[in-house]
């Protein structure tokens, strides 16, 4: 038996990569071949539908369910099983890409894949006519195709459909990367996602998982009272986060815009409104770099629940990442590289000065002025700028020495002020806030706050922020006076959190890069 692959280079493991001349005659052979299509009136690109009975993983349930049927009547009795196998018959009309031929002289196998599996055809001369069958041989991988015909199991146990009729519904003009190595290159793979999704079938199943994920998060809020919206994202202020936006320009109102970095100051209008429960997830767009956890573009999650504060926040986080596991992976224990993440036990809880104080042996509480710290970072050799407060610098110490050691699930409390300008303060000590993040895998993967509904302290905060815009700091807030006036109306104490859903994805479905759980990453063109 041996592989016919008629435009394809050869199929052994050490076959060259194609040149890009080869590629081009690869191509123009198939050309060719739609061509005689063509001209014998069988042009595939005219068929405009397909009835699809069932589909591969189905199919070959079904089969299976009605194989049982029978084995449980005719018992040890192989003659009377293959009577009720033939007279229980299953038909089934599929489709799906052509991905493997090998003729046998007046038949063939072949095995085609549609979006749940691969299913294997048994093509006869005499029965689908010499013909059909002379057209068919020549066919190439990656050509789509439909089927007819009945399920059975060959002598190697592989259920597969018997073809009584077969029909192309698109000819591939391109032979798939798949015949010489694999698509296994990762800038290839990233820019040509479709070429990826057909070569690599593990590819779909995180894509798959992630789609679950997202489901799986709107049926939890749901559940619990929450209201799905929508808000801006064209902008003239682009706040609600620290970090530098895209700007456009509005043609029709001739006015220069920004794409939003956050989803939080709509949704707190929404608040004021009287929503009481509300929650968006969409893409919000922040003009950084790009490396393995982060992407210009990407899918924030935010949600706000008036009358709840930071320990709500926290208890509705833990509640979800666990009610998220269960549903999709089947476990609250999930592998991640080396490491099983235990979303089981009850998250730990540490403040930010605890937190630094365990893991560099620094007690930020003795630590009174912006100098001393400063002082200390300089002796520790940690990096700052003049700008920088006592608080700024608490959490330079925090990423410094703790990040890379919050393995498992860990909520880290009461940031400095001085990098939360949305947050309420904490009423025994201002200098801190009612905030937490929630760090997996060293992962920030959440942040919450205790929303500041104060408005005279939020344009306090605000003028901080305009005065760090004007001393260089692209990523501080602008005033944003219709928020004031939104929050002058009146807002009832919330809480509120942001989840970044691609690093919540990367988690869930074990995979090293932002770039593998983004269908169409961002990538720098190609001239």
């Amino acid at each position: 038996m041996s592989e016919e692959i008629i435009t394809n280079p050869p199929a052994e493991e050490e076959a060259a990569e194609p040149t890009a001349e080869e590629l081009n005659e690869y191509r123009q052979i198939r050309i060719n071949k739609l061509d005689e299509l063509k001209a014998a009136g069988r042009d595939p690109f005219t068929i405009t539908k397909y009835e699809v009975t069932a589909h591969a993983a189905e199919a070959k349930e079904r089969f299976q369910a009605v194989e049982a049927e029978c084995r449980a009547e005719a018992g040890e009795d192989e003659e009377k099983l293959a009577s009720l196998l033939e007279e229980k018959r299953v038909s089934v009309s599929i489709a799906g890409r052509l991905m493997s031929k090998r003729i046998m002289g007046k038949a063939s196998f072949a095995d085609i894949r549609d979006k749940s599996d691969r299913i294997q055809l048994y093509v006869r001369l005499n029965e689908i006519g010499k013909d059909a069958f002379d057209e068919f041989k020549k066919w190439d991988i990656g050509d789509i195709c439909g089927a007819e015909g009945y399920l059975f199991r060959t002598k190697t146990g592989e259920v597969s459909v018997h073809v009584s009729k077969i029909t192309m519904l698109t000819k591939s003009l391109r032979p798939l990367p798949e015949k010489w190595h694999g698509l296994k290159d990762q800038d290839t793979r990233y820019r040509q996602r479709y070429t990826d999704l057909i070569c690599n079938p593990e590819v779909k199943d995180t894509f798959i998982k992630r789609s679950k994920i997202i489901a799986t998060i709107r049926r939890f809020l749901d559940d619990q009272g929450f209201m799905e919206v929508e808000t801006p994202m064209l902008v003239s202020n682009a706040g609600g986060a620290a970090a530098r936006p895209f700007e456009t320009h509005y043609n029709a109102l001739d006015e220069d815009v920004k794409l939003r970095i956050s989803l939080e100051l709509y949704l707190k209008r929404l608040i004021v409104g009287g929503l009481e429960r509300v929650y968006e997830i969409g893409r919000v767009f922040r003009n950084e770099g790009v490396d393995a956890r982060h992407n210009p573009e990407f899918t924030l999650m935010e949600l706000y629940q008036a009358y709840t504060d930071y320990h709500g926040m926290m208890d509705l986080t833990e509640n979800m990442f666990r009610h998220i596991a269960r549903e999709v992976c089947g476990s609250t224990t999930i592998p991640y590289g080396e490491l099983t993440i235990d979303l089981g036990k009850p998250f730990e809880r540490m403040t930010m000065i605890e937190a630094v104080k365990k893991y560099s042996g620094v007690d930020f509480t003795q630590i009174k002025t912006t100098e001393e710290a400063k002082a200390l970072a300089k002796e520790r050799h940690i990096e700052f700028e003049e700008r920088h407060k006592r608080g700024d610098i608490l959490n330079l110490f925090f990423e410094e020495y703790v990040e890379e050691h919050l393995l498992q699930p860990t909520f880290i409390m009461d940031h400095p002020i001085e990098i939360s300008p949305l947050t309420k303060k904490k009423p025994e000590d201002p200098d801190y806030v009612e905030r937490f993040e929630l760090f997996i895998n060293g992962w920030e993967m959440c942040n919450a706050y205790s929303e500041l509904n104060d408005p005279i302290d939020q344009r306090e905060r605000f003028v901080e922020q305009e005065k760090l815009l004007s001393q260089g700091d692209d990523e501080a807030n602008r005033i944003d006076e219709d928020f004031l006036r939104a929050l002058e109306i009146g807002m009832p104490p919330t809480g509120g959190i942001g989840y970044g859903i691609d690093r919540l994805v990367m988690l869930m479905t074990n995979s090293p890069a932002i770039r593998d759980v983004l269908l169409f990453p961002t990538m720098k063109s190609i001239d």
